[in-house]
């Protein structure tokens, strides 16, 4: 049967040493067994140093993507990455009202780990206003939590506080991702703020290490490829979780610095 199999999509960033973006995306799409395909926004050059340059794709090229996936394939389920600036975004945003592309998740992809912003503001309004409100799922980091809810984050109940602010832009359900640091940390915690009012707390143990690369890649493409197969997002919000987890503690040798996670953990 044609498109019987679950189909997915990342509209996102390349980043040139696979760690992150629609690499890692597509990596993990793999390993959960759906067939994933991209719609590229930008091209970092990058490896596990940094990043050294950068481009963004015209929005002429981004619409005929859109269109060339739509007009042949049953996307299941979609999610968001690097969308550059407030052109891109608001030329996603139009082709999203316009493509039937299923459950949508997030990844708003504003600010690093390490709390570097990644956008201007005209931009991050553009999120709020534009993006979030089409979301099924979102999963800010903390510092994007902070730039989202306006707001510090600094307690269990601040994180509450801040889920609600910003589901109150019209993200169905939130799941904000805990503080990362290596002040004796025992565990990372995130907050699932669910459509129905429900928050639960997904625990994982913290491990300090600087293969990270596409933590949050991997835990949103999880996401995606379990909502395309037909879970529930609390069901697959907690399997990101435990995964992703799974990914860093089973760490793969890769580059000098800050390398990728082992996505390869992301298998059934």
């Amino acid at each position: 049967m044609v498109n019987e199999f679950p189909q997915v999509v990342t509209i996102a960033g390349n980043d040139s040493d696979g760690s992150a973006g629609g690499p890692a995306d597509l990596h993990t799409f793999f390993a959960r067994n759906t067939y994933g395909m991209m719609i590229l926004t930008a091209a970092v050059a990058g490896n596990s140093y940094g990043i050294q340059d950068q481009r963004t794709m015209d929005l002429p090229f981004i619409n005929q993507q859109f269109k060339s996936i739509a007009d042949d394939f049953d996307i299941k389920a979609a999610k968001t990455g690097m969308l550059a600036d407030q052109p891109i975004i608001q030329t996603v945003v139009d082709n999203l009202k316009q493509v039937s592309f299923g459950a949508l998740v997030v990844d708003p992809v504003i600010s690093t780990k390490h709390g570097a912003t990644l956008l201007e503001l005209d931009a991050i309004q553009a999120v709020q206003n534009e993006l979030l409100p089409l979301a099924t799922v979102t999963t800010p980091n903390i510092y994007e939590g902070e730039l989202l809810a306006d707001m510090s984050i600094e307690t269990s109940d601040d994180m509450e506080t801040a889920a609600q602010k910003i589901q109150s832009f019209g993200a169905k359900n939130v799941l904000l991702k805990g503080r990362h640091s290596e002040d004796d940390q025992q565990e990372v915690r995130d907050l699932l703020l669910l459509e129905n009012g429900e928050k639960h707390w997904l625990t994982a143990p913290y491990v300090p290490t600087t293969h990270i690369n596409g933590t949050g890649d991997t835990l949103s493409s999880v996401i995606v490829s379990e909502l395309a197969k037909g879970a529930t997002v609390l069901e697959a919000a907690t399997l990101a979780k435990e995964l992703t987890y799974q990914a860093i503690a089973n760490t793969i040798e890769v580059g000098h610095q800050f390398g990728p996670i082992n996505i390869w953990q992301a298998q059934d």
